[in-house]
């Protein structure tokens, strides 16, 4: 009886899932969106407006080394007082204005509307 690599294939693939379905959710199952920002009509980079700066570090005294944008989602992985370190999932952040694509650093949780096993 042969089996084929298809029919192996579906069976790991169900089985990896049965795992991942069945797995307690953590910390870092977390998701949210860019919110309380203005538009992107009102950018001005100088100015401060129309993004959601990403820090290297959970203060606003770190350097900035990216944006994400009003309605952007984000992963949120880690949270220190009022910052939640995330990483840029889809939106505008994927192709920013300024910095590097899809950022990944610290910014103010008063701008993610976060849900899920956040940290």
């Amino acid at each position: 009886m042969a089996i084929s690599i298809r029919s192996v294939f579906l069976a790991l693939s169900l089985a990896g899932f049965a795992a991942v379905a069945s797995a307690p959710a953590s910390a870092g199952d977390c998701t949210g969106y860019v919110v309380g920002v203005k538009p992107l009509s009102q950018y001005n980079h100088a100015r401060g407006n129309g993004f959601l700066a990403v820090r290297t570090g959970p203060g606003s005294s770190y350097q900035q080394t990216g944006e994400v944008y009003r309605g952007d989602e984000v992963s949120v992985y880690d949270r220190r007082g009022n910052w939640y370190a995330i990483t840029c999932m889809s939106g505008r952040c994927m192709q920013p204005l300024w910095g590097t694509p899809m950022p990944s650093g610290w910014v103010s949780r008063n701008y993610i509307d976060a849900a899920g096993v956040c940290p």
